[in-house]
């Protein structure tokens, strides 16, 4: 397995008069699977909530969609399974899938009773699942359809803290309208995860199942971006660093030791890119290529035994000319479009917090056309709606507001019904 890694600015000239210029770098970064690579065990834990509310079809709809994750997985790969009320349990320990039908027979006794403590099946799911993340892909799926009533909101963040420091990604599933976005947000961008919305139980299966296949390309793990910056060139101060495909994610940044940045990546998959956008301000400089920053990926290869290793150093450099014009890149511009999108939905959900229903409605529109500009068709329709919602006086649903997170994030996968 290798790493395909393709840095490359918004506009490549730069002005040669101009004493400050902004420069957007847009970085993807992949795995590229090689004919040799031996398949890697899957590492898995499902987190499910079986509180009170999720009584009749829900909790049927979702041992099903375990079910069927169950017969996908191989023989050799793990699984392990927590389920949580207003306490949690292991229901199925973390083990090799030797005995498929044994499992399922345990999460078809599952029933549904009680309040909802995430934060305890976050605890209990990180420990099932650190038991078995050597040479293997290790995620987790977290189900709730409901608040953290009888946990702490703040303890789950540090769970999924705790999970990224251990190499173990964490996606979020929202089940129904009632659970809190801020929340399971929160815990799929610490361990940069995905967040999904199930709006209706039937649902269940097919995003399970679109899950289950996106973890299954995943052919690197605990990837960093690492880069250096020339002296007259400097990071933003205020959110410099994103993630914009295949979610958007504000990503923190870190100093290693030498000097150099370095951002957690968390899993790569193969053949399918990860975007990361960096917003940087350089000084004025002579004409002619000039360099302006070095990229570099670490990662461990699950397939080969091999932790640490890193891509060779590659170089960026602005093309510094006297008689400026511009030369824009379409990719980085879709890159910064994505951004946008995803930061001009918070700044209208901010407004709308703050009771400025009019302020919300110009943000939605604003990344309405945004993502119109986009291409992204479904997302526009979705920030239209909720901005037209606001204008004629009306509140959003909590699945309007559900829908308007998400596509702020990604592509809305509309899921036919099973």
């Amino acid at each position: 397995m290798k790493v395909n890694l393709q840095p490359a600015l918004n506009d490549g000239n730069l002005d040669a008069n101009q004493l400050n210029s902004q420069r957007q770098l847009g970085i993807s970064i992949s795995a590229i699977a090689e004919t040799q690579d031996r398949h890697v065990p899957l590492n898995l834990c499902l987190i499910l909530d079986h509180s009170g509310s999720m009584n009749g079809r829900s909790l049927e709809t979702v041992k099903k969609a375990a079910n069927r994750l169950v017969d996908r997985l191989n023989p050799g790969d793990r699984l392990s399974v927590v389920v949580f009320d207003h306490r949690a349990k292991v229901l199925v320990p973390s083990q090799s899938v030797e005995n498929p039908e044994k499992i399922k027979q345990q999460i078809n006794r599952l029933a549904a009773d009680g309040g909802t403590a995430i934060d305890e099946g976050l605890r209990l799911g990180i420990e099932e699942l650190a038991k078995g993340k050597k040479d293997t892909v290790s995620q987790a799926f977290l189900l709730t359809d409901g608040e953290n009533e009888h946990g702490d909101n703040n303890r789950c963040l540090k769970f999924a803290q705790l999970a990224a420091s251990y190499n173990l990604t964490l996606n979020t599933l929202g089940f129904g309208d009632n659970w809190n976005q801020d929340v399971l947000e929160k815990i799929a961008d610490a361990g940069l995860g995905t967040l999904s919305y199930i709006q209706k139980p039937e649902q269940a299966v097919e995003e399970f199942n679109r899950l289950f296949s996106r973890i299954q390309t995943v052919g690197l793990t605990n990837a960093y971006l690492l880069f250096s910056l020339m002296p007259y060139v400097r990071l933003a101060e205020l959110k410099p660093i994103a993630q914009v495909s295949p979610d958007t994610i504000e990503l923190p940044l870190q100093q290693e030791a030498d000097g150099r940045f370095a951002v957690r990546l968390g899993d790569l998959m193969k053949d399918a890119e990860r975007v990361i956008l960096a917003n940087i301000y350089l000084g004025q400089l002579p004409t002619g290529e000039q360099a302006i920053a070095n990229v570099q990926v670490r990662y461990d290869d699950p397939a080969a035994n091999k932790v640490g290793l890193v891509t060779p150093n590659i170089p960026v450099y602005a093309h510094v000319v006297k008689n400026y014009q511009a030369d824009p890149n379409p990719q980085v511009q879709q890159s910064i479009l994505a951004l946008a999108k995803y930061r001009q939905t918070q700044l209208a959900e901010t407004k709308l917090q703050q009771g400025d229903r009019s302020g919300a409605a110009t943000m939605l529109q604003t990344a309405a056309k945004t993502a119109l500009q986009m291409g992204d068709t479904g997302a526009a329709t979705v920030l239209q709606t909720s901005a037209t919602q606001l204008q004629s006086g009306g509140d959003l649903s909590e699945s309007d507001r559900k829908k308007t997170r998400i596509v702020s994030k990604t592509v809305l996968q509309d899921t036919p019904p099973q």
